[in-house]
């Protein structure tokens, strides 16, 4: 049981993974390190307001902010339904890519469940969720009843996700030849 508020909840997850004290909102570029590199992205507007859902998310999810953690709420947001906010979209098929060459049984398992729940990106804003308790949230979101199993059509949809990507790069590349 968490009766911890989703505020209290998030503010231990940005100290724990190092986030600083706005989880990175203030932030004008991103830094995500690959092995001994660190690549740098924008931190647009778009991308401030999907990663103060994500992080929600994160909480209440309990997805690690490892590379197969990251896959695991990539692939749960998208089942969920992030389609309408671009940054997340974009951000979750990237993550989903990795996720299933490192750890595709781990991301079957978070699209099952997400197909299942539903997610935040429907909230106008997080403030008014920070006073709510992590099991309220995880209540309202369908994530405190046992999770699904994997569907033979789990597995369909996310082969034709990344094989999309993959298509279209072969049908450009015909296509200019």
């Amino acid at each position: 049981m968490n009766d911890q508020t989703l505020g209290v909840a998030r503010e231990r997850y940005w100290r724990v993974n190092n986030f600083g004290a706005d989880g990175g909102d203030a932030l004008t570029w991103v830094p995500i390190k690959i092995g001994r590199f660190t690549l740098k992205f924008p931190n647009t507007e778009g991308r401030r307001r999907a990663v103060r859902i994500h992080d929600l998310h994160h909480v209440v999810t309990g997805y690690q902010t490892t590379w197969t953690g990251e896959a695991e709420i990539a692939a749960w947001e998208l089942a969920t339904g992030c389609l309408r906010w671009p940054a997340a979209t974009v951000l979750n098929l990237a993550a989903l890519g990795v996720g299933l060459a490192i750890a595709p049984v781990a991301v079957a398992r978070a699209w099952a469940r997400g197909r299942q729940t539903t997610n935040l990106y429907g909230e106008d804003g997080v403030d008014h969720l920070l006073p709510r308790t992590v099991d309220e949230v995880r209540a309202s979101l369908g994530l405190d009843r046992p999770d699904p199993p994997v569907r033979v059509r789990d597995v369909a949809v996310l082969a034709a996700i990344a094989l999309a990507p993959i298509a279209v790069v072969a049908l450009a590349t015909y296509a200019i030849a």
